[in-house]
């Protein structure tokens, strides 16, 4: 590592703050990465703690009526095998994700129209009489609908820009739209949701120039949460051919993330560890803080087939919550208590 890589990692650790070249420079300096890791995991400590909070995700439709080129339930992919769960059964697995010592349940789907504002807001409202933190993750909708959404009790909602070059977004997510991703986040903000976001890692035509632009993206738009992904490529997609994403890559912007947003909830993702075993653990020294392991049950938890060889696919719900409980552990961590929603620090 170089003065200059040196004198950079400092900076983002101080003030917390770095221009697209310098941000460019440290993603692309992979002599640098144990350094930056390094300094993110102080900055994690000092702002929000040794905690490691754990969120219950519930997977309940496979549907979805848009036809992104990296994503398994993309609309054209007839192999994707379809479900939705019914609002019984949704609400089941949220009472079994509070038994077993989840404070927040993530309910996350493609973007099914079946589910309209008002039935997900009846699901909303039972899983809340539960005492749950709820976060959503249902894709783009109107603003009423976000506020009626908000109105029944959602706490968070997560939406990835996924990648914040227009071309490159447009040109990956076929008929939707850049301004309006923008849209939803803005409005997301202003309904007072705790708003999560995040891109992918190895998208075709990305560069670390654009990388560093998302993050300060995330910085500008003050989010709550940032979840990155490497792309894990699907064979039932357009892009099943392309390489995945660079997981030493993936783990500089962890690092780069918690250095510029210091507050932030950032987790060690699912993706991170089907491409890499021991990835969670990885990223938890690099800066992140949140993990949030699969509660959904049955044919649906194998069905919700984003890439192929998804880490523990086959796993009981309860054999993911102790495992996760004794990796944390392991790592001198502990289990986060209650909601865990973004510190702001004075």
């Amino acid at each position: 590592m170089d003065l200059m890589q040196r004198t950079l990692i400092e900076k983002a650790e101080t003030v917390h703050q770095l221009t697209e070249e310098e941000l460019a420079a440290l993603l692309s300096a992979s002599d640098a990465e144990t350094e930056l890791a390094a300094a993110a995991d102080r900055v994690r400590c000092a702002t929000v703690g040794d905690e490691v909070h754990l969120r219950g995700l519930i997977e309940f439709s496979s549907y979805c009526r848009q036809n992104c080129l990296y994503c398994g339930l993309r609309r054209d992919n007839q192999k994707a095998q379809r479900y939705r769960l019914t609002r019984p059964e949704i609400v089941a697995l949220a009472e079994k994700a509070k038994a077993a010592g989840y404070p927040t349940v993530v309910m996350q789907s493609g973007e099914d129209a079946w589910f309209t504002a008002e039935r997900l807001a009846d699901i909303v409202r039972e899983v809340k009489r539960l005492g749950l933190t709820v976060t959503l993750s249902v894709g783009e909708r109107t603003t009423d609908e976000y506020r009626v959404l908000r109105e029944a009790g959602t706490d968070r909602f997560l939406l990835r820009i996924e990648t914040t070059d227009r071309e490159i977004y447009e040109r990956l997510d076929p008929g939707m739209s850049f301004g309006n991703r923008l849209r939803c986040l803005t409005d997301l903000k202003k309904l007072g949701y705790e708003v999560g976001t995040g891109c992918l890692v190895g998208l075709p035509g990305q560069t670390v120039e654009s990388l560093a632009r998302d993050i300060l993206f995330f910085q500008k738009i003050d989010a709550d949460m940032v979840g990155i992904g490497p792309l894990v490529p699907n064979g039932d997609t357009p892009l099943g051919n392309e390489p995945p994403g660079d997981m030493r890559l993936v783990r500089r912007m962890v690092s780069a993330i918690r250095l510029l947003l210091p507050e932030a909830n950032i987790p060690a993702t699912t993706a991170m560890e089907t491409l890499q075993p021991g990835a969670r653990e990885l990223m938890l020294r690099s800066g992140a803080n949140v993990m949030m392991p699969n509660v959904t049950e049955g044919e649906a938890r194998q069905k919700y087939a984003l890439y192929p060889g998804k880490a523990c696919v086959a796993d009981t719900p309860e054999h993911c919550r102790a495992c996760m409980e004794g990796r944390i552990r392991a790592m001198g961590r502990t289990v986060g208590k209650g909601a865990g929603g973004r510190r702001h620090i004075a």
